[in-house]
């Protein structure tokens, strides 16, 4: 494989993964954080509870991965809880 053809396909591949990104907020509190991850997201309780203290402490976090149509319905799920969620 060229470099080209390499460059070509990691580019692709990288528009395919995008994320939902949290962002924190002074409205929420941990617990329905932690609750809206494990519920919305399929997180267990300590990935939910790692994220919840990533978002806290740097303000936000990545919290789920895959294809844009995918995400979309994850991100509306949270914001329907009230949660701050981008995807990018």
């Amino acid at each position: 494989m060229t470099k080209e053809a390499y460059q070509e396909e990691v580019l692709v591949i990288e528009k395919l993964e995008n994320q939902i990104i949290l962002y924190n907020d002074d409205v929420n509190t941990f617990d329905w954080v932690i609750e809206s991850l494990v519920k919305v997201c399929d997180h267990d309780s300590v990935q939910a509870e790692q994220c919840a203290w990533l978002v806290h402490l740097k303000g936000k976090c990545a919290v789920k991965n895959g294809a844009l149509e995918d995400l979309r319905i994850y991100k509306e799920a949270l914001t329907e809880r009230g949660l701050s969620a981008v995807i990018e």
